[in-house]
């Protein structure tokens, strides 16, 4: 499923950044570990949103990575909430990228980030029902 695709809609949109000089390997590829570090901001955003407060990420489900982002290139992540517990929230995010110059989208990977709430101390609290 592309981004621009009906489905895949703004609302989904939890991050987009420009990858630049700093982010590649010898290669001019982006490293993994940057785009999984975006992924992780695009979940723990929309977390703190749906607890409303302080999270913290304690595991991220399996990622492939299909796809390179290259120098220049644009990531889009687009994360969705898939399940509420009494603690923790799991949000499906999906990042695509972008060439400089190009209008096609590739989808770089996918991923399920698990996140519980905490409060200012640390600890492991509830996240509130909505009303």
């Amino acid at each position: 499923m592309a981004p621009h695709d009906q489905s895949r809609s703004e609302h989904n949109l939890a991050l987009r950044v420009t990858a630049t000089d700093g982010d590649t390997n010898q290669d001019g590829d982006i490293f993994a570990g940057w785009v999984v570090s975006k992924m992780d901001l695009a979940a723990a955003s929309l977390a703190g949103r749906v607890s409303r407060g302080r999270t913290a990420t304690v595991a991220i489900k399996q990622t492939d990575f299909l796809s390179p982002v290259r120098k220049g290139g644009e990531l889009s992540c687009y994360a969705n909430v898939i399940e509420i517990g009494k603690s923790s929230i799991h949000i499906s995010v999906e990042a695509w990228t972008r060439d400089k110059h190009r209008q096609e989208f590739r989808k770089v990977t996918e991923g399920v980030f698990i996140i519980v709430a905490i409060d200012e101390d640390g600890r492991i609290r509830q996240v509130p029902r909505s009303s």
